[in-house]
């Protein structure tokens, strides 16, 4: 197979929030029901399940909240629509899903002012296929499915005109906006979370590393993928009054300490790239 990586410049309800309510109860009395999480202050965290649900949960068994003072729990999100207004709806205190890009996006539609702590990791957007194995295998006219949020499809768009592909108008976010398209694809627009069954009867689809985890699609399908470059890190975001929240800043720390950062490295065999926080 012969793989292009190329730099760019450019989820439903949400499981049972788990929730502490012992209001009544002392630290010594927490002590002694066996409640290890006595002391700690808490954090609720809005996740995808694949990556960022396991890198919160890698936190939290490896001792690091604990250490940081902090007892984090995890909200899991199987979209991309909810998270965010959960986030400004006060059920989480934070989230661990999205680019800044998508953040910015969501801020604009919705009038809110959720805001960007810092990067956390890179899941490039790949383009994978189960029935060619190289790029220029891709016959005239293929099919290829795209993700059909305003964010990602464009950041698909942007990662096939790298590969000079096609050509899109300044600024573009859609297929209507591509101006060249030399090789005749056909573009079909769905949903993020179906583009990995799209595989069956596509040529080809642009999916999310998320989704294309959680679907068991690994390196050897992925006939172009993004560099590490990209302007599409995943961020951890916040409500504007929580920016400076103390908690918030520790988990961040958490999110890029050297020993998460190596964890991510080890765990997805380089395809989940750490941010490079100084």
């Amino acid at each position: 197979m012969r793989k292009h990586l190329l730099p760019l410049t450019a989820l439903a309800a949400t499981a049972a929030l788990a929730l502490a309510a012992c209001s009544g109860s002392t630290d010594s009395d927490a002590t002694a029901s066996g409640d290890s999480t006595a002391g700690l202050q808490t954090l609720v965290v809005g996740a995808t399940a694949v990556p960022a649900g396991e890198i919160v949960q890698y936190i939290i068994d490896s001792g690091q909240a604990a250490a940081a003072g902090l007892d984090i729990q995890i909200t899991e999100f199987s979209d991309y629509n909810t998270p965010n207004p959960a986030l400004s709806e006060g059920a989480t205190d934070v989230n661990l899903f999205q680019h800044k890009p998508f953040l910015d996006l969501y801020n604009e539609n919705s009038g809110d002012d959720l805001v960007s702590v810092g990067e956390v990791y890179l899941p490039p957007l790949a383009l994978y296929s189960k029935k060619v194995d190289s790029l220029d295998a891709l016959p005239e006219g293929a099919s290829i499915a795209l993700p059909n949020d305003g964010s990602n499809e464009s950041r698909a768009l942007l990662l096939l005109q790298s590969a000079g592909l096609i050509e899109v108008a300044d600024g573009g976010s859609t297929v209507a906006d591509i101006t060249s398209n030399p090789h005749g694809y056909q573009f079909l627009e769905v949903d993020a979370a179906s583009l990995p069954a799209a595989l069956d009867d596509q040529d080809a689809a642009i999916v999310n590393f998320s989704f294309a985890s959680a679907a068991g699609l690994s390196s050897d399908l992925q006939l172009l993928s993004e560099g590490t470059d990209s302007p599409y890190f995943n961020i951890l975001a916040t409500r504007a009054e929580l920016a400076d929240d103390a908690r918030v800043l520790a988990f961040y720390d958490l999110l890029t300490s050297a020993e998460t950062q190596q964890w991510i490295e080890d765990e997805y065999n380089g395809l989940v790239v750490p941010a490079a926080v100084s």
